[in-house]
This record gives C-alpha cells, sequence and structure tokens, in this order.
C-alpha cells in the first residue's frame, strides 16, 4: 500500500538532515558538536511519522552523537566534550519526549473539536425538531379550542350544564397545552435568534394591577387571595422602567402564577414594589413550603423541576423563559427563601425618571 506524500516527504527531509548533521560531525574534531542540529529532524518526525518513528530517530540520533567521541579519531575525548555531547544527547530525548507529548495533545484536541462539532450537530437537529413540532401542534390545538367554544355556544344542538362543565374543563386543557407550546417554542426562539424587544416606557406598578386581574380567576380556584404592597407605604407609588411591555407581562404572570400553584389553601399572594433612584425592584411572595437549598441555584435553569413540594406540573420553562425577559432587559432575577416559610421570587430593572418617560 503506498504511504501518503506527506511521510515520504518528512522521510525524505529527515535523511537529508541526518546526512548533512553526519558530514558535519564525522568530518570535524570531536570537540565541535554538532548533533544539535538533530533535533530538527525528530521535530519533523513527532509531527509526521508515528511514535515508534519518532522513537527509533531520536534513539539513533543519540547513538550518533555518542559514536562521534570515538570515530573516526579513535581517540578519548576530553571530560569537557564527553559533557558537551551528554548534553547535547539529553537535548535530543527532551525534544522527542516534548515531541510526542505535543503529539498526543493535539491528537486529543482533533478529537474534542470533533465531538464538539458532532454535538452542535446534534443540538442543532434537536432544537430544529422541536421547534418544528412545537410549531405544528399549534395548528391542532386551535383547532381544537375553536371546536369546543363552538359546542359551549351549542352552534351543534343544545348542551346540557354537565356537557357545558365538561366543554369547559376540555377548553381549559387545551389551553394550558397551547400555552406550554407557546413557550417551548418562545425559549428555543430566544436561544437561537436572541429575545427581541419593543422598548418603551413601562409603569410596573400598572402591569402588576393587570397581571393580577388576569389572575384573579385562577386564584379563586386555588383559595389564594391576591394584593399589591409598594414596599413600607400605604399609598400607590408609579414605578417607571423602559422595558417591553408583553415580555414584561409574561415575567409577572409566570412568577405570580408559580406562586399561586405553590400556596396553600388560603394563603396571599403579594405583589412587593419597591422604587428608588436605581432601580424598580419586583418581588413575589408566597406562603408555600419554601425552596430546598439545593433547588435554589437551579431555579432557572431551563425544564429543571426541582423534587420537592414546590414541584409543579408545568414543563419547567416557565422561570426559565423569565429568566431570558429580564437579562434581555439588563436585569437581574433571583429567588429565596423566607423565614419562617415561604418564597420570594424578585427581579430588578434599571428605573427610569419621570421627565424622561416620554
Amino acid at each position: 500500500m503506498r504511504q501518503p506524500p506527506a511521510p515520504n516527504f518528512a522521510r525524505s527531509l529527515i535523511l537529508m538532515l541526518f546526512a548533512i548533521v553526519i558530514l558535519l560531525e564525522y568530518t570535524t574534531p570531536s570537540n565541535y558538536v554538532f548533533g544539535y542540529l538533530y533535533t530538527g529532524a525528530i521535530l519533523i518526525a513527532s509531527s509526521r511519522l508515528s511514535r515508534r518513528a519518532t522513537f527509533y530517530i531520536t534513539l539513533i540520533a543519540s547513538l550518533l552523537t555518542l559514536a562521534n567521541l570515538w570515530f573516526p579519531s579513535g581517540e578519548i575525548s576530553s571530560l569537557a566534550t564527553i559533557a558537551n555531547r551528554m548534553i547535547a544527547v539529553i537535548a535530543l530525548i527532551v525534544t522527542g519526549i516534548l515531541g510526542d507529548r505535543n503529539r498526543l495533545y493535539q491528537t486529543a484536541l482533533l478529537q474534542q473539536q470533533s465531538q464538539l462539532r458532532s454535538q452542535e450537530q446534534l443540538a442543532r437537529l434537536r432544537e430544529d425538531f422541536i421547534s418544528t413540532l412545537t410549531h405544528d401542534l399549534k395548528t391542532p390545538l386551535l383547532g381544537a379550542i375553536e371546536t369546543l367554544n363552538s359546542l359551549d355556544r351549542a352552534e351543534f344542538g343544545t348542551i346540557t350544564p354537565a356537557q357545558k362543565t365538561v366543554f369547559n374543563l376540555m377548553k381549559r386543557s387545551h389551553q394550558t397545552t397551547l400555552k406550554m407550546v407557546e413557550m417551548l417554542l418562545d425559549v428555543y426562539r430566544n436561544d437561537a435568534e436572541g429575545l427581541q424587544l419593543n422598548l418603551e416606557p413601562i409603569n410596573l406598578a400598572n402591569l402588576a394591577e393587570e397581571v393580577l386581574l388576569m389572575l384573579r380567576e385562577l386564584a379563586t380556584t386555588r383559595r389564594v387571595y391576591l394584593n399589591v404592597r409598594y414596599g413600607d407605604s400605604e399609598f400607590r407609588q408609579d414605578l417607571w422602567v423602559k422595558g417591553d411591555r408583553l415580555q414584561l407581562q409574561r415575567v409577572f404572570t409566570n412568577l405570580v402564577t408559580n406562586s399561586i400553584n405553590h400556596s396553600p389553601r388560603g394563603e396571599r399572594v403579594s405583589i412587593v414594589l419597591d422604587s428608588n433612584s436605581s432601580y424598580q425592584t419586583v418581588k413575589v411572595i408566597d406562603a408555600g413550603f419554601g425552596i430546598p437549598a439545593d433547588v435554589l441555584a437551579h431555579l432557572f435553569e431551563r425544564f429543571y423541576q426541582g423534587q420537592s413540594d414546590r414541584q409543579a406540573t408545568g414543563s419547567g420553562l416557565g422561570l426559565y423563559l423569565s429568566r431570558q425577559i429580564i437579562e434581555a432587559h439588563h436585569g437581574t432575577i433571583w429567588a429565596e427563601n423566607l423565614s419562617p416559610h415561604g418564597a420570594m421570587f424578585a427581579f430588578r430593572l434599571a428605573a427610569i425618571p419621570p421627565e424622561r418617560m416620554s
């Protein structure tokens, strides 16, 4: 089998270097040390040939360097010459070892790069598949919801109260599934393309009140009370930030829904709004069972669901999407436990003064 051109060229170059060095070594007195020049041949071998070939070339170069102590003069050289040649041999051996290590490092690096490329391709394929799947799932879900609405309006004939209850239950279930599908699609789109924001002056106080109205039915079903507080003040305050209204509304909805789902019946979920000259802070506080310490660090990761009493039946995407949105606004989002029980989910955004609202 023919050898590839690169190794053949490398062998020819090594032979030529050996010939030159041997000529210099054996036509001059032994106290002139040219053995260091073998390092060029060793480096070429370590980069182009096998480990075995590199070993033999290093060994031959070392032996030839030592042999010049006696040949061709036949006289025993001085101690200084012997020491110089021993140093040259050590240099050749070190060159061979370093060349071999460099070869192993380059091989490992190429393998890691190949694995990374394979993982990136697999990740792209997986994300493309999920994006396509979630997009295609929306059509049948919307069709099913519209059909249930038609049935609820008795467009296909009279329905009984029991049937109406079942239709409403099915509709809520499909709407929840649709929200999860849309959330999954948004998460992958944000990861792939980045979150595009439509920035404008937003009053977080208005947004908080609107979200509580939207979630009042859910809270009533769970028998959880909702309210808004303004720090230590009893009076309503305006908290102005520059943000995307729709995206920040989603953050409010995700955090409050999460707290409602984890609050015992009869307890309260509060949105606490704090304002200062630099930041506007939103805190969603519940009286649930708290968050285990080992879960806190992972709460805002994609698909993460802690194995605890606070684990919900959702997709684990709500908090991750909230983190995406707040970080796109250059804000900070976090969670912490409260004493003696309960948890707080909070985010902070840069404040804008009232004179710059427009």
